[in-house]
């Protein structure tokens, strides 16, 4: 089921980075796309495939939200015109979706994610950001148990 929701929501996009590490230490309640303010360098290194989202999470400040922990790696021809690895990255919502994202945030102890950084079909860098909740321990033993008997029923089945 998730596999091809997947597949449908990327007919149109180019996949730079996925966090996959977020979906084994998160529940993912909900998903949603934010625009990247990024310098000419860091679009060229993102074309290249040069990105990680391992550390990667978003928090909100002031009425904006900013993007951390993302590494894009300086672009090789950028010489002294290049860019941070590391820096602060601005996110670009909809007020509405910032004001609805705070309360969740601070009423439910929810934490923003970095799930992928991709091209849409306009050519637009974009981030999927998940709001998720922290697993536990047994939780992520559950998950990985549930997996291995899907995997299972897979093999019987073929």
């Amino acid at each position: 089921m998730g596999k091809a929701r997947d597949a449908q929501a990327e007919a149109g996009r180019k996949v730079v980075c996925r966090n996959r590490k977020a979906a084994h230490d998160y529940f993912i309640e909900e998903r949603l796309e934010a625009g990247l303010v990024l310098t000419g360098s860091e679009v060229k290194s993102l074309r290249e495939g040069k990105a990680s989202l391992q550390e990667a999470f978003a928090v909100l400040e002031r009425g904006e939200a900013w993007l951390l922990g993302v590494h894009i790696q300086e672009w090789v021809n950028a010489k002294f015109f290049g860019h941070a690895p590391t820096r602060k990255r601005k996110l670009l919502l909809h007020k509405r979706q910032l004001r609805k994202l705070q309360g969740q945030m601070q009423e439910k102890g929810y934490t923003l994610v970095a799930l992928s950084i991709y091209f849409n079909e306009r050519n637009r860098a974009k981030v999927e950001l998940g709001l998720a909740r922290g697993k536990r321990q047994f939780d992520k033993r559950a998950t990985i148990r549930e997996r291995e008997q899907r995997r299972e029923a897979e093999r019987e089945a073929h």
